[in-house]
């Protein structure tokens, strides 16, 4: 399989994670870690355990879009698997992706599956309607082995690069969150072939991408989120849709979070004063066409 590099953007992520991801690889992929910050501090030992591992540094937090596309822009193969470094690959993973390929030449985006509980799906529609009849499907397993689909997670997905016109594949306005549906939409636009395949499964551990969950910064790391989730959300409905379509989506929830910071105030619980006031803030500078600057000194 020479022809794919699987691409991990890692954030200080914790050894065992980024350990746990690149033993699920078969050795005869090419793996490229982009590390989104100045320096990778397990390089030494991660390059002495795996011959197929390249690393490279951004030299500062580019973001979830930013970090891929300065890896994609140094891949030279015809296919890319993004990996959050929290992903475990499952049994056969590798041999079902190359007949994946094998058999749908003309695919832009496969996603992939997870083991675990059907609680997040790693699929599904635009439209309510055409994604509850695919949710209940999907939960009932009478789904086909590759079905097709309008968005994918980002989690884990395999990127056909000859369908694409350049290797810009992300929109950086994104910082955190929204960046592959947005992908997803843009493609489907210009007809993009859009997949979620049940062959390919994975363990995802989920917001464990960054730091150890006793770091200090796990605050601001939730604070960030926060943010980024309602920022995100008001710029995608923007963007694909409208502006007054993103202020139908979004307004109740600005509403909402000004009045739980109020409540939890007057309770003095600061934790979820902080949560909401971060949605709040999130959604406002989105409305006021603000950038995704918001970092917290991450």
């Amino acid at each position: 399989m020479k022809n794919i590099t699987a691409l991990i953007l890692t954030f200080h992520t914790p050894e065992n994670i980024i350990l746990d991801c690149l033993n699920s690889i078969d050795k005869d992929i090419k793996v490229l870690i982009v590390e989104n910050s100045e320096t990778f501090v397990h390089k030494d030992k991660i390059l002495s355990k795996f011959d197929n591992v390249e690393i490279l540094c951004t030299g500062k937090n580019l973001g979830y879009g930013g970090g891929n596309n300065f890896g994609i822009n140094t891949v030279k193969t015809d296919y890319i698997l993004i990996l959050n470094p929290d992903v475990v690959c499952g049994e056969n993973f590798f041999a079902n992706l190359s007949n994946v390929i094998e058999e749908n030449k003309d695919f832009t985006i496969i996603g992939c599956q997870y083991l675990q509980d059907k609680i997040f799906m790693p699929a599904g529609f635009f439209d309510n309607k055409e994604n509850e009849e695919f949710t209940k499907c999907f939960k009932n397993d009478e789904i086909n082995d590759l079905a097709k689909v309008d968005w994918v997670t980002g989690c884990s997905m395999l990127l056909n690069l000859n369908k694409f016109d350049n290797k810009e594949i992300f929109d950086e306005n994104f910082f955190l969150y929204f960046e592959e549906f947005d992908l997803c939409k843009s493609l489907k636009k210009k007809g993009g072939k859009v997949y979620s395949s049940k062959k390919l499964k994975i363990h995802h551990l989920g917001f464990k991408s960054s730091f150890e969950e006793n770091s200090n910064h796990r605050k601001s790391i939730n604070r960030l989120r926060e943010w980024h989730w309602m920022w995100s959300s008001f710029y995608f409905y923007k963007k694909n849709f409208s502006y007054l379509y993103a202020l139908r989506k979004i307004l109740g929830k600005l509403f909402k979070s000004a009045l739980k910071v109020i409540f939890y105030s007057l309770l003095l619980n600061q934790e979820e004063k902080e949560k909401y006031k971060y949605r709040f803030l999130g959604i406002y500078n989105s409305i006021l066409n603000r950038p995704s600057s918001f970092r917290d000194n991450i």
